[in-house]
């Protein structure tokens, strides 16, 4: 059996610490006695989240044998993020766990204590800037669902902390468990941990004058989509649309369709059984290899790795 600790605090957010808490549950249906699950604060009893639904929890303890640490976000994070208690209990349950996990602006308290230095880390995009100026040390990854670090695993905000328990049960239990569980959840499909947070579409768009462009973009893709078609599609000069296209929508032409045709890509070599070499063609990529390149460099994986690891 392995005891799973999930600490909670003062205005922490229901779902971050709801979900993981019901995928490892539903995991010890389908295996009896794999988890033992007890949620965690300084002070124990009753703990308020922000929603004001309650969660009972006994205090955490200097004896504390983990076999995972879970720390989860919300508003109230500053609290435990400046609590000398709670940072001494987390940076000693994680020194005897064998792993250490975060769940959205969770990635503060593990980085307050030091156990985030010098690794790769996630946290909800929100929280990007103002964690990137307060934690230098932390190889952030913003664009991520979670990541995982040695023993150390952080993810995305809320729901995504399902999909990072669900990736925990794959390790502990094996994929078909993981699965099960997904299915029982009613989660339509588990995300790989590279997964973007966002749609590339959606952080685009601005509710400027590119947007119905960025529209008609991603419904073309298979076309060349150069700037000189864009702009005279855009209805300007290309020096001019050089210009305000990347002022307004925050990225080139050419990155701005690269990162459509990735999404286009990633969920095409997700959900159909098609060649990557056909894939390649469909979004407008032509050679695979610059696809392989693209995927390298946007999910730190081909695009090969990223289908086995969607259909497992």
């Amino acid at each position: 059996m392995k005891p799973i600790g999930v600490l909670i605090f003062d205005n922490f957010q229901l779902l971050d610490a709801a979900g993981p808490i019901a995928a490892f549950e539903i995991a010890d249906r389908y295996r009896p006695g794999a988890y033992r699950i007890e949620t965690l604060s300084k002070a124990g009893g009753l703990v308020n989240s922000s929603s004001g639904v309650a969660m009972n929890s006994r205090s955490f303890r200097p004896d504390d044998d983990l076999d995972t640490v879970m720390v989860v976000g919300g508003e109230g994070t500053r609290g435990p993020a400046v609590c000398a208690d709670t940072l001494a209990w987390v940076r000693a349950a994680s020194a005897t766990a064998r792993r250490t996990a975060s769940v959205c602006s969770g990635a503060y308290v593990l980085a307050e204590a030091g156990l985030l230095d010098g690794r790769r880390a996630t946290t909800h995009w929100g929280r990007t800037d103002h964690f990137r100026r307060r934690y230098p040390a932390v190889r952030l990854e913003p664009d991520r669902i979670f990541v995982q670090d040695g023993d150390v695993w952080t993810s995305a905000g809320i729901t995504a902390g399902i999909d990072l328990a669900l990736a925990l049960i794959g390790q502990d239990l094996g994929e078909d468990i993981a699965r099960r569980t997904a299915q029982q959840l009613v989660v339509y499909h588990r995300r790989p941990g590279g997964q973007s947070q966002f749609s590339a579409l959606l952080e685009m768009e601005a509710g400027g004058r590119f947007d119905p462009l960025l529209a008609w973009m991603r419904e073309n893709l298979g076309l060349p989509l150069t700037v000189p078609d864009l702009a005279e599609r855009a209805g300007m000069s290309e020096r001019t649309f050089l210009r305000a296209f990347g002022a307004e929508v925050g990225f080139t032409p050419a990155k701005a369709v690269e990162r459509l045709r990735l999404e286009a890509a990633r969920a095409l070599l997700e959900s159909q059984p098609l060649r990557v070499e056909d894939v390649a063609l469909e979004v407008g990529f032509g050679d695979p290899e610059r696809m392989r390149r693209a995927f390298l460099r946007a999910f730190g994986q081909p695009p090969q790795s990223l289908r086995r690891t969607a259909a497992s």
